[in-house]
């Protein structure tokens, strides 16, 4: 593979990783006008996007499988058209309905990217874990681009350009990025440009059982503070906010925003020490400040927010870099695949969590009282992971 070949796949990786995690965070800034446009409550409204949030996950792996076994570039343009045309159908929607079921065709094409799209930027990267960290700079600032998006076009256009307009913008990357493939300038390899030591098959089972526990309180906790943010900042935070929606999505992209930033900062570690020790420092952080969420308004509650997204993103460098180190190469895409089942299939549920828990007492203490929980199971499950050897937790050279 040529530089300009492995330069342009992780940068295209990188795009892709941005657009994976926009249709969730703008309809949750969107469902903000919708209660009043479709006469739903706040939990009937997020129960729309279950579907593709569970698909999202789930369809991962066979889309891994697609990746390791067919193509990952050729899965990687199916991603970019498939996913396009679903947000861009969501926008033209008007029936909840109609919104549901193209949420979940957005989730569907969507879940490839995660499964392949990482998997093939291991496969480029000469130093893993910090290559993952600017990689989850882009995803982690996903839910901040569209927060922002979300809030000025809504409040300018109405709801339906802020699905419509990042539907578009995905479509004509995903052309650009086949027309490259057809003219050669992008060359898919099947080999690691850094091959490391495999792990001994005991570790290996070991360390997914563990993950697969881990990987599931990632996601529930991620995919439960997603909707909870817009809503916690429009009632806690109403003097500052007003009546419009672009405040709320300001203020949410302004959080995830700094925390996809640090994922550099969680990447760059994740090379330098024991990934174990690294994923679990995430989740230290995390136990309090989620505690402390949800009696909190003002300041407060900016400050505790975003420490609570930077930990838990924060988490995802290690967290991707422990699948890749205990993953066979040739495959890596399923392995991650499997892992989206947890991280965002069943973890899916996390929304729907918060849209029950913030219909039946008005709030969200219990909410995050039960996330506390979450995250202490994972601190635990932690522990429980195996040593790495001391080769695995250098710099590629």
């Amino acid at each position: 593979m040529s530089r300009k070949s492995a330069q342009l796949s992780l940068g295209f990786s990188c795009v892709g990783h941005t657009f994976s995690h926009l249709f969730a965070p703008i309809f949750y800034v969107v469902a903000l006008s919708l209660e009043t446009d479709l006469g739903l409550s706040h939990g009937q409204l997020i129960s729309l996007i279950v579907v593709g949030n569970i698909l999202f996950g789930v369809a991962a792996p066979v889309a891994g499988w697609l990746g390791d076994k067919w193509s990952a570039t050729g899965m990687m343009v199916l991603y970019f058209f498939g996913t396009g045309i679903g947000m861009t159908m969501t926008g033209f929607s008007s029936e909840p309905l109609s919104i549901g079921a193209w949420l979940a065709v957005t989730g569907l094409f969507a879940s490839i990217y995660h499964p392949v799209g990482i998997a093939w930027l291991v496969r480029n990267a000469e130093k893993t874990g910090t290559a993952l960290g600017i990689n989850g700079v882009f995803g982690g600032i996903g839910p901040g681009v569209a927060a922002l998006v979300a809030g000025v076009l809504t409040d300018a256009f109405g709801w339906r350009s802020a699905f419509v307009v990042p539907g578009v913008l995905m479509l004509v990357t995903g052309a650009a990025f086949a027309l490259l493939i057809g003219s050669g300038v992008i060359v898919e390899s099947k080999e690691d440009l850094h091959k490391k030591p495999p792990a001994s098959k005991r570790d290996m089972v070991r360390a997914f059982a563990v993950l697969a526990v881990t990987m599931l309180c990632t996601g529930l906790i991620y995919q439960a503070i997603q909707p909870a943010l817009p809503k916690m900042f429009a009632v806690k935070l109403a003097d500052w906010t007003g009546d419009g929606v672009f405040a709320v999505g300001a203020l949410v992209a302004a959080i995830y925003f700094v925390a996809g930033g640090a994922q550099v900062v969680a990447g760059k570690l994740a090379d330098h020490y024991p990934l174990k020790w690294v994923y679990l420092g995430a989740f230290v952080l995390q136990a309090p400040v989620l505690f402390l969420a949800a009696g909190l308004g003002g300041a407060g509650l900016l400050i505790v927010a975003l420490v609570m997204v930077t930990a838990n993103v924060g988490a995802l460098p290690a967290e991707n870099a422990l699948v890749a180190r205990y993953a066979p190469s040739q495959w890596r895409s399923l392995a991650f695949g499997l892992k989206f089942i947890l991280a965002f299939g069943l973890s899916g549920l996390g929304a729907q969590l918060e849209a029950y828990l913030f219909d039946l007492t008005g709030g969200f203490h219990w909410l995050f009282s039960v996330l506390t929980a979450i995250a202490l199971v994972a601190i635990v499950a932690i522990l429980l992971l195996p040593n790495e050897r001391k080769e695995a937790v250098q710099p590629a050279e």
